[in-house]
Protein backbone atom coordinates (compact mmCIF):
# COMPACT_ATOMS: atom_id res chain seq x y z
CA UNK A 1 0.00 0.00 0.00
CA UNK A 2 1.33 3.26 -1.13
CA UNK A 3 2.61 5.10 2.36
CA UNK A 4 0.31 7.61 3.88
CA UNK A 5 1.54 10.76 5.87
CA UNK A 6 0.97 8.53 8.90
CA UNK A 7 3.11 5.95 7.23
CA UNK A 8 5.95 8.06 6.69
CA UNK A 9 5.01 9.68 10.34
CA UNK A 10 5.85 5.95 11.86
CA UNK A 11 9.03 5.20 9.99
CA UNK A 12 10.38 8.43 11.16
CA UNK A 13 9.33 8.01 14.52
CA UNK A 14 10.69 4.03 14.23
CA UNK A 15 14.25 4.80 13.01
CA UNK A 16 14.85 8.39 14.47
CA UNK A 17 17.01 6.66 17.35
CA UNK A 18 19.52 4.95 14.35
CA UNK A 19 19.96 7.87 12.41
CA UNK A 20 21.06 11.19 11.94
CA UNK A 21 19.11 14.20 11.09
CA UNK A 22 21.65 15.33 8.46
CA UNK A 23 22.21 19.09 8.40
CA UNK A 24 20.88 21.32 5.49
CA UNK A 25 23.99 23.44 4.19
CA UNK A 26 24.19 26.70 1.94
CA UNK A 27 26.61 28.61 -0.36
CA UNK A 28 26.74 31.88 -0.95
CA UNK A 29 28.78 31.24 -3.95
CA UNK A 30 26.67 28.50 -5.19
CA UNK A 31 23.35 30.68 -5.16
CA UNK A 32 24.96 33.62 -6.82
CA UNK A 33 26.26 31.31 -9.48
CA UNK A 34 23.13 29.17 -10.17
CA UNK A 35 20.98 32.62 -9.28
CA UNK A 36 18.93 30.61 -6.73
CA UNK A 37 18.45 30.03 -3.04
CA UNK A 38 19.98 26.08 -2.43
CA UNK A 39 19.45 24.22 0.25
CA UNK A 40 21.52 21.01 0.26
CA UNK A 41 20.16 17.77 2.39
CA UNK A 42 23.49 16.55 3.52
CA UNK A 43 22.87 12.90 3.57
CA UNK A 44 26.34 12.49 2.70
CA UNK A 45 26.73 12.70 6.39
CA UNK A 46 24.24 10.30 7.32
CA UNK A 47 25.32 6.44 8.36
CA UNK A 48 26.70 4.59 5.58
CA UNK A 49 27.62 7.73 4.28
CA UNK A 50 23.78 7.46 2.15
CA UNK A 51 20.23 8.18 2.75
CA UNK A 52 19.85 5.12 2.11
CA UNK A 53 20.36 4.05 6.28
CA UNK A 54 16.63 5.66 6.70
CA UNK A 55 15.07 2.56 3.96
CA UNK A 56 17.40 -0.08 5.56
CA UNK A 57 16.41 0.55 9.14
CA UNK A 58 12.86 1.07 8.60
CA UNK A 59 12.49 -2.48 6.28
CA UNK A 60 14.37 -4.42 9.18
CA UNK A 61 12.90 -2.38 11.87
CA UNK A 62 9.41 -2.91 10.93
CA UNK A 63 9.92 -6.79 9.87
CA UNK A 64 10.93 -7.23 13.61
CA UNK A 65 14.12 -9.29 15.47
CA UNK A 66 11.85 -12.51 14.92
CA UNK A 67 11.13 -12.66 12.05
CA UNK A 68 14.85 -12.10 10.65
CA UNK A 69 16.53 -15.16 12.11
CA UNK A 70 17.25 -17.05 8.98
CA UNK A 71 18.98 -13.32 8.15
CA UNK A 72 18.33 -11.04 5.21
CA UNK A 73 19.99 -10.72 1.88
CA UNK A 74 19.55 -7.65 -0.68
CA UNK A 75 21.76 -6.79 -4.02
CA UNK A 76 23.21 -3.37 -4.71
CA UNK A 77 26.48 -1.72 -5.78
CA UNK A 78 27.05 -0.40 -2.95
CA UNK A 79 24.99 2.27 -0.25
CA UNK A 80 21.87 0.16 -0.25
CA UNK A 81 24.19 -2.95 0.72
CA UNK A 82 25.75 -1.14 3.51
CA UNK A 83 22.14 0.10 4.82
CA UNK A 84 21.25 -3.63 5.18
CA UNK A 85 24.24 -5.00 6.50
CA UNK A 86 24.48 -2.11 9.55
CA UNK A 87 20.74 -2.49 10.18
CA UNK A 88 21.63 -6.35 10.21
CA UNK A 89 24.54 -5.87 13.11
CA UNK A 90 22.13 -3.76 14.47
CA UNK A 91 19.97 -5.91 15.48
CA UNK A 92 22.05 -9.09 15.45
CA UNK A 93 21.10 -11.11 12.20
CA UNK A 94 22.70 -12.63 9.20
CA UNK A 95 22.97 -10.50 6.17
CA UNK A 96 23.62 -11.92 2.78
CA UNK A 97 24.79 -8.78 0.18
CA UNK A 98 25.19 -9.60 -3.56
CA UNK A 99 27.27 -7.17 -5.18
CA UNK A 100 28.11 -6.58 -8.73
CA UNK A 101 31.61 -7.41 -9.52
CA UNK A 102 32.12 -3.58 -10.60
CA UNK A 103 30.90 -2.38 -7.16
CA UNK A 104 33.35 0.18 -6.00
CA UNK A 105 36.08 -1.33 -3.83
CA UNK A 106 35.15 1.30 -0.89
CA UNK A 107 31.45 0.07 -0.87
CA UNK A 108 32.46 -3.31 -1.04
CA UNK A 109 34.95 -3.07 2.05
CA UNK A 110 32.09 -0.71 3.90
CA UNK A 111 29.56 -3.65 4.15
CA UNK A 112 32.10 -6.00 4.79
CA UNK A 113 32.91 -4.07 7.90
CA UNK A 114 29.59 -3.96 9.12
CA UNK A 115 29.52 -8.20 9.10
CA UNK A 116 28.19 -9.06 6.35
CA UNK A 117 29.03 -11.85 3.63
CA UNK A 118 29.10 -10.16 0.19
CA UNK A 119 28.13 -12.45 -3.01
CA UNK A 120 29.84 -10.47 -6.12
CA UNK A 121 28.19 -11.27 -9.61
CA UNK A 122 28.25 -10.04 -12.66
CA UNK A 123 27.27 -6.28 -13.31
CA UNK A 124 23.55 -7.09 -14.77
CA UNK A 125 20.27 -6.61 -12.93
CA UNK A 126 19.42 -10.15 -13.73
CA UNK A 127 22.58 -11.79 -12.33
CA UNK A 128 21.91 -9.85 -9.25
CA UNK A 129 18.23 -11.21 -9.12
CA UNK A 130 19.28 -14.74 -9.35
CA UNK A 131 21.73 -14.73 -7.13
CA UNK A 132 19.39 -13.20 -4.79
CA UNK A 133 17.33 -15.61 -5.53
CA UNK A 134 19.41 -18.30 -5.16
CA UNK A 135 20.45 -16.97 -1.40
CA UNK A 136 16.73 -16.62 -0.55
CA UNK A 137 15.84 -20.49 -1.62
CA UNK A 138 19.24 -21.88 0.13
CA UNK A 139 19.52 -19.77 3.18
CA UNK A 140 15.87 -18.58 4.05
CA UNK A 141 16.76 -14.73 4.25
CA UNK A 142 14.61 -12.33 3.54
CA UNK A 143 14.96 -9.93 0.63
CA UNK A 144 15.34 -6.50 1.18
CA UNK A 145 14.46 -4.69 -2.21
CA UNK A 146 16.80 -1.35 -2.93
CA UNK A 147 13.80 0.45 -3.92
CA UNK A 148 10.43 -1.28 -4.97
CA UNK A 149 9.32 -1.62 -1.17
CA UNK A 150 6.72 0.29 0.04
CA UNK A 151 8.50 0.33 3.87
CA UNK A 152 12.02 1.71 1.68
CA UNK A 153 10.02 4.30 0.39
CA UNK A 154 8.80 4.95 3.52
CA UNK A 155 12.10 5.22 4.78
CA UNK A 156 14.05 7.15 1.99
CA UNK A 157 11.12 9.89 2.62
CA UNK A 158 12.16 10.98 5.65
CA UNK A 159 15.10 12.62 4.46
CA UNK A 160 12.76 15.02 2.62
CA UNK A 161 10.33 15.91 5.93
CA UNK A 162 12.91 16.58 7.88
CA UNK A 163 14.14 19.13 4.88
CA UNK A 164 10.85 20.60 4.52
CA UNK A 165 10.31 21.14 8.15
CA UNK A 166 13.87 23.02 8.56
CA UNK A 167 12.95 24.73 5.20
CA UNK A 168 9.77 26.44 5.06
CA UNK A 169 7.85 26.97 1.42
CA UNK A 170 10.55 25.08 -0.84
CA UNK A 171 9.69 26.03 -4.59
CA UNK A 172 11.53 22.81 -5.76
CA UNK A 173 13.00 19.44 -4.31
CA UNK A 174 15.58 17.87 -6.21
CA UNK A 175 16.73 14.00 -5.94
CA UNK A 176 18.70 12.17 -8.36
CA UNK A 177 16.77 9.01 -9.27
CA UNK A 178 17.70 5.47 -9.66
CA UNK A 179 15.84 2.87 -8.66
CA UNK A 180 13.12 5.68 -7.32
CA UNK A 181 13.35 5.40 -3.83
CA UNK A 182 14.39 8.45 -2.61
CA UNK A 183 12.37 10.40 -5.47
CA UNK A 184 8.97 8.68 -4.90
CA UNK A 185 9.63 8.78 -0.83
CA UNK A 186 10.26 12.38 -1.56
CA UNK A 187 7.19 13.14 -3.47
CA UNK A 188 4.59 11.79 -1.16
CA UNK A 189 6.40 14.01 1.85
CA UNK A 190 6.13 17.16 -0.27
CA UNK A 191 2.61 15.96 -1.47
CA UNK A 192 1.60 15.39 2.41
CA UNK A 193 3.74 18.27 3.68
CA UNK A 194 4.00 20.61 0.80
CA UNK A 195 1.80 20.19 -1.55
CA UNK A 196 3.29 23.59 -3.55
CA UNK A 197 6.79 22.05 -3.49
CA UNK A 198 7.60 20.48 -6.93
CA UNK A 199 9.49 16.94 -6.81
CA UNK A 200 12.28 16.85 -9.87
CA UNK A 201 13.86 13.69 -10.55
CA UNK A 202 17.29 13.88 -12.01
CA UNK A 203 18.84 11.28 -13.66
CA UNK A 204 22.06 10.38 -15.97
CA UNK A 205 21.78 10.70 -20.22
CA UNK A 206 23.44 7.34 -19.97
CA UNK A 207 20.83 5.82 -17.95
CA UNK A 208 17.78 7.34 -18.41
CA UNK A 209 15.33 4.56 -17.81
CA UNK A 210 13.11 7.19 -15.21
CA UNK A 211 13.57 9.92 -18.15
CA UNK A 212 12.18 7.62 -21.00
CA UNK A 213 9.35 5.91 -18.15
CA UNK A 214 7.62 9.13 -17.28
CA UNK A 215 7.59 10.71 -20.56
CA UNK A 216 5.69 7.22 -21.78
CA UNK A 217 3.13 6.59 -18.78
CA UNK A 218 4.78 3.33 -18.82
CA UNK A 219 8.04 1.31 -17.26
CA UNK A 220 11.43 1.52 -19.58
CA UNK A 221 14.37 -0.86 -18.95
CA UNK A 222 17.68 0.31 -20.01
CA UNK A 223 18.41 0.53 -24.10
CA UNK A 224 21.76 -1.27 -23.16
CA UNK A 225 23.91 -1.93 -19.85
CA UNK A 226 24.63 2.06 -18.81
CA UNK A 227 27.80 2.91 -18.47
CA UNK A 228 28.20 6.12 -16.10
CA UNK A 229 30.28 7.76 -13.49
CA UNK A 230 27.00 7.72 -11.47
CA UNK A 231 27.41 4.17 -10.25
CA UNK A 232 24.34 4.27 -7.99
CA UNK A 233 21.99 5.25 -10.53
CA UNK A 234 22.57 2.40 -13.23
CA UNK A 235 19.45 0.49 -11.84
CA UNK A 236 16.18 0.69 -13.15
CA UNK A 237 12.42 1.66 -11.38
CA UNK A 238 10.53 -0.88 -10.00
CA UNK A 239 6.52 -1.09 -10.77
CA UNK A 240 5.80 0.71 -7.18
CA UNK A 241 8.27 3.59 -7.66
CA UNK A 242 7.04 4.22 -10.86
CA UNK A 243 3.24 4.31 -9.77
CA UNK A 244 4.10 6.97 -7.20
CA UNK A 245 6.28 8.78 -8.74
CA UNK A 246 4.09 8.94 -12.17
CA UNK A 247 1.27 10.33 -9.79
CA UNK A 248 3.51 13.08 -8.24
CA UNK A 249 6.64 13.70 -9.77
CA UNK A 250 6.63 16.80 -11.79
CA UNK A 251 9.81 16.05 -14.35
CA UNK A 252 12.63 13.86 -14.93
CA UNK A 253 16.00 16.06 -15.55
CA UNK A 254 18.99 14.32 -17.94
CA UNK A 255 22.61 15.68 -17.42
CA UNK A 256 26.09 14.50 -19.28
CA UNK A 257 29.04 12.67 -17.98
CA UNK A 258 30.93 16.53 -18.07
CA UNK A 259 28.25 18.14 -15.83
CA UNK A 260 28.15 15.16 -13.31
CA UNK A 261 31.78 15.46 -12.52
CA UNK A 262 31.73 19.28 -13.07
CA UNK A 263 29.37 19.36 -10.47
CA UNK A 264 30.60 16.85 -8.09
CA UNK A 265 33.78 18.96 -8.24
CA UNK A 266 32.36 22.37 -7.38
CA UNK A 267 30.61 20.86 -3.86
CA UNK A 268 33.85 19.40 -3.03
CA UNK A 269 35.45 23.08 -3.37
CA UNK A 270 33.18 25.17 -2.53
CA UNK A 271 31.72 23.37 0.04
CA UNK A 272 34.50 21.18 1.81
CA UNK A 273 32.48 18.22 1.67
CA UNK A 274 32.61 15.04 -0.10
CA UNK A 275 30.07 13.79 -2.40
CA UNK A 276 29.92 10.71 -4.57
CA UNK A 277 28.86 11.44 -8.66
CA UNK A 278 25.34 10.05 -8.62
CA UNK A 279 24.62 12.67 -5.77
CA UNK A 280 26.25 15.25 -7.86
CA UNK A 281 23.42 14.58 -10.65
CA UNK A 282 20.72 17.20 -9.05
CA UNK A 283 23.52 20.05 -8.94
CA UNK A 284 24.22 19.26 -12.25
CA UNK A 285 20.67 19.48 -13.38
CA UNK A 286 20.00 22.58 -11.52
CA UNK A 287 22.84 23.97 -13.55
CA UNK A 288 22.22 22.85 -16.61
CA UNK A 289 18.68 24.39 -16.32
CA UNK A 290 18.93 27.83 -14.86
CA UNK A 291 16.17 29.84 -16.12
CA UNK A 292 13.83 27.01 -14.87
CA UNK A 293 15.32 27.59 -11.20
CA UNK A 294 16.05 31.19 -11.14
CA UNK A 295 15.22 33.13 -8.04
CA UNK A 296 13.61 29.90 -6.59
CA UNK A 297 14.20 27.90 -3.37
CA UNK A 298 15.58 25.21 -4.19
CA UNK A 299 16.26 22.24 -1.57
CA UNK A 300 18.76 19.36 -3.08
CA UNK A 301 19.24 15.89 -1.44
CA UNK A 302 23.04 15.28 -1.49
CA UNK A 303 21.83 11.46 -1.13
CA UNK A 304 25.71 10.01 -0.74
CA UNK A 305 29.24 10.73 0.07
CA UNK A 306 30.83 6.86 -0.53
CA UNK A 307 33.43 7.39 -2.98
CA UNK A 308 36.48 5.73 -3.97
CA UNK A 309 39.24 8.05 -3.44
CA UNK A 310 41.89 6.02 -5.46
CA UNK A 311 39.02 6.54 -8.71
CA UNK A 312 38.16 10.09 -8.82
CA UNK A 313 36.63 11.52 -11.89
CA UNK A 314 38.85 14.75 -11.52
CA UNK A 315 41.05 15.56 -14.01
Amino acid sequence: MVPTLQTLREAHDRIRPYIHNTPVLTSTYINSLSEASIYFKCENFQRIGAFKARGGFNALLSLGKDRLTQGVTAHSSGNHAQAVAVAAQTLGVPAYIVMPKTAPKVKQAAVAGYGAEIILCEPTLEARESTVAQIVEEKGAILIHPFNDYSIIAGQGTAAIELLEEVYQLDYILTPIGGGGLTAGSSLAAKYLSPTTKIVGCEPEKADDAYRSLRSGELKAHKSPPKTTADGLLTTLGDKTFGIIKDNVGDILLVNESEIIQAMRLIWERMKIIIEPSCAVPFAALLRNKDLFKGKKVGIILSGGNVDLGKLPFE
